[in-house]
């Protein structure tokens, strides 16, 4: 094993480590390197893995993270945020954009190197989010424009392309609103009381002010201005004492009324008490009334997880999603982008239906009382009539009577060669087990919005109840059916190039929708791989939900499945450890071995021999190292 000395990213890890506390002014602030989303918590930021190759795009993509938080903590103040923090949802967003674009700006400011960094982090998640595609406003998210362009008018650096792009989309309408607002930017960068009550005005002049709540310094205003101002009571006069007497007087009842009127209601309600219990009692007991059952949990793995609403959520064909000729078109585009995969692809495919048709040489079981009549005994019967005849049976292989489940992370971060590999991998397995007599089925999940659909929006309507669990709407996706032919769904792996059909991945509804589908299947064995690049994502979900709501659901379907033993489970990770969830998982760090690592997967399912076994779960612990 290599010692983490001899790893060549370990300096530059260091490095940066100290960097970021610096750039922080914290010498106690905790620098870790995960495959998890990054993130601050605390004292401690969880920054990007770098590998040990350390390629331009880790190395930036770690150095913007590591400067964006640094510089956040630096000039941020958590207490004044929170004092200015507007209550409405889309409010907020655009409050906490533009904050994030001021601490940036004051970073580029003080320290420029700082600047090309960030470009890379922004650059980075434009191009995950798929933001230069974007070409209608109402598609681009308003909050992320506005904390654009307060960056660039505070720098006067150009953005990347699919940031520029997303604030070239809103900049008029921001400007036509908040045009006034905006020329006040300059004065209020420095401080950021001034800068909160800048960016309220702001969200104001967009549309959103019902969204702001109080303002807090009209709050502290009033609160100066009424203290010690409270009228002191009045003493009460005799007459005022001898008005109150004499009205208590009139109002209050005879006791003697009082006590009869109390006693005659007590009497009716023991009889009408009592006339209900004898109903009670005669009714028959095949004819009481029956509490309705409670309804059934939404997740058979976990009772506590829950939508706030399936009423959006859709499972449907990938054929309703786009016309012939789209599906036409974007499957031609996707065999251009891959036409010098195909090859090698092809080559481990045949490898894998090789391994497989070489057990479909016929193997009889001999000596049965009925079957096909073993011409090779019959020297016994004719050397002794009395024997009996002999029949042979052909023995099935074990893999004919199987039926294999591709399921494909459809989320945003899966946009570009990721997402193309993946479905020229499944084209090309379908075709694969297809000729071996095994079933495929192909299918894909994603949500139908960023950032919560309209299920998020019925819970906005009734008051944002707390912890409303999952607050996006599901779009599950049928590429391929098992008992459909191949060539009928060829086109349909087109759909994943679609232009904004990648959006967030909720892992755990996905994995129990594709286990509960192979459950309705005859087949004696069902294997399901997962092809995903991380953890479960949904910022709707996530923001009002426990922070690892989605990752314990994901985690409780996973121990069902494997508990049950009636699905095969494995899985893929690009570029995320995916060990972490699945017993049975290999984590890639380049797309390109995706194919390999596809048919090496399947192909040790099927393995007779042992040392073949031995030789994929030797491949999964050097992965998980």
């Amino acid at each position: 094993m290599t010692k983490p000395a001899d790893n060549p990213a370990e300096p530059f890890k260091k490095a940066l480590a100290e960097t970021t506390r610096a750039m922080a002014d914290d010498r106690e602030l905790s620098v870790s390197y995960s495959v998890d989303p990054p993130g601050v918590s605390g004292d401690a930021v969880r920054l990007p893995q770098i590998t040990r190759r350390m390629t331009r795009e880790e190395v930036l993509l770690a150095r913007g993270t590591a400067d964006a938080f640094a510089l956040r903590r630096r000039f941020h103040d958590d207490g004044t945020h929170a004092r200015y923090l507007p209550a409405g949802p889309m409010a907020r967003d655009l409050y906490e954009a533009m904050e994030t674009a001021r601490c940036e700006a004051m970073g580029a400011r003080a320290m420029p190197g700082t600047a090309g960094n960030i470009d890379a982090c922004i650059a980075q998640e434009a191009d995950k989010r798929g933001y230069a595609q974007i070409t209608k406003a109402q598609d681009a998210p308003l909050a992320q424009a506005a904390g654009y362009l307060i960056r660039h008018l505070a720098t006067g650096r150009p953005l990347p392309k699919g940031a520029e792009n997303v604030m070239d989309l809103w900049r008029g309408f921001i400007e036509q609103q908040a045009g006034g607002t905006l020329e006040g930017l300059e004065a209020a960068l420095d401080d950021q009381s001034s800068f909160a009550r800048f960016a309220r005005r702001m969200i104001d002049d967009l549309g959103y002010g019902d969204q702001l709540g109080d303002d807090p310094d009209t709050e502290d205003d009033s609160d100066n201005e009424g203290a010690g101002d409270e009228p002191e009571p009045e003493p009460e006069t005799a007459e005022s004492q001898a008005e109150g007497s004499e009205q208590d007087e009139t109002e209050a009842p005879p006791d003697d009324q009082s006590q009869q009127d109390a006693a005659q209601a007590d009497m009716a309600f023991d009889e009408s008490a009592d006339e209900e219990m004898a109903d009670e009692l005669e009714l028959p007991e095949a004819e009481a009334p029956l509490e309705p059952p409670p309804p059934a949990p939404h997740s058979e793995a976990d009772p506590d997880y829950k939508p706030y609403l399936t009423d959006f959520d859709e499972e449907i064909r990938a054929e309703e999603l786009a016309e012939p000729a789209e599906l036409e078109r974007l499957r031609a585009y996707l065999d251009q982008q891959l036409d010098p995969l195909k090859g090698a692809v092809g080559r481990l495919a045949n490898k894998l239906q090789r391994r497989l048709l070489a057990q479909q040489s016929r193997s009889w079981q001999f000596d049965r009382e009925e079957g096909i009549l073993d011409a090779g005994r019959l020297a016994r019967v004719v050397a002794n009539p009395t024997t009996p005849l002999s029949f042979k049976v052909e023995k099935d292989t074990e893999f004919r009577d199987t039926v294999v489940t591709l399921l494909l992370d459809n989320s945003g971060s899966m946009r570009g060669r990721p997402i193309s590999i993946a479905a020229i991998c499944a084209d090309v397995l379908a075709r694969t087990l297809e000729r071996c007599a095994v079933k495929v089925e192909i299918l894909g999940f994603t949500t139908r919005a960023w950032k919560g659909g309209q299920a998020r929006e019925k819970w906005l309507q009734a008051g944002r109840p707390q912890l409303p669990g999952r607050l996006n709407d599901l779009r599950h996706i049928v590429y391929k059916a098992a008992d459909q032919p191949w060539r009928r769904a060829r086109a349909n792996l087109g759909l994943m190039m679609k232009e904004g059909l990648l959006k967030e991945n909720i892992d755990g509804e996905a994995l129990e929708w594709a286990h509960r589908r192979l459950m309705g299947r005859p087949e004696s064995r069902r294997i399901l791989m997962v092809i995903s690049d991380g953890a479960p994502v949904d910022d709707s979900t996530l923001s009002v939900n426990p922070a690892n709501y989605l990752e314990k659901h994901l985690r409780d379907v996973i121990a069902m499945v494997e508990r049950k033993r009636q699905v095969e489970l494995i899985a893929i990770g690009i570029g995320h450890d995916v060990t972490r969830y699945y017993s049975r998982a290999v984590t890639i760090t380049d797309v390109e071995q995706l194919a390999g690592a596809m048919t090496e997967q399947l192909a040790s399912l099927f393995d007779k021999d042992p040392r073949g076994r031995a030789r994929f779960l030797g491949v999964a612990r050097v992965a998980r190292r």
